[in-house]
């Protein structure tokens, strides 16, 4: 096994964007793409990153991701971290990346005392859904995500 977990590279645009695409295709969501290599660019590696990102290689091929954000809790007093996208390309599941990826990830949080890893998953992604329970995930149905975007963004703010 050769497994190599990496800060994505400026020069990593192209193949970050690649795999954000793969992810919107596999949620059947490729029609919501509205990011473009170029933004994408922007948000990692541009003067004021927001935005950072994770790549697997398996034995030097890329094989996943992992773009990630610091939030808030108020009621912890401390960021966490908000996984926004986890994606292994179909030929190289089931060799432990994602989990690895996840590991990686909540040792950043113990390693910058962050209060914790939060994430969201499609309902209908039962292989996801189990990958996460097995890692001790919970789920918190007790909340509903929220979004607004396009036109009623625009609304909201008297735009």
């Amino acid at each position: 096994m050769s497994l190599v977990l990496r800060p994505a590279r400026p020069e990593d645009a192209a193949l970050v964007f690649a795999f954000v695409c793969e992810l919107a295709e596999y949620e059947q969501l490729l029609h919501e793409v509205a990011a473009t290599e170029a933004d994408i660019a922007a948000a990692l590696f541009g003067a004021n990153p927001r935005a950072f990102c994770d790549i697997a290689e398996w034995e030097g091929a890329p094989a996943g991701f992992a773009l990630w954000f610091y939030n808030f809790s108020s009621f912890v007093g401390r960021h966490g971290i908000y996984l926004e996208d986890l994606f292994v390309r179909p030929a190289f599941r089931g060799r432990g990346i994602a989990k690895a990826l996840m590991q990686h990830l909540a040792r950043r949080c113990l390693d910058e005392d962050l209060g914790r890893f939060e994430w969201s998953v499609l309902n209908w992604n039962e292989p996801a859904i189990r990958v996460y329970r097995a890692l001790g995930a919970e789920p918190k149905s007790e909340w509903t995500l929220q979004s607004v975007s396009g036109e009623a963004l625009r609304r909201l703010a008297g735009a």
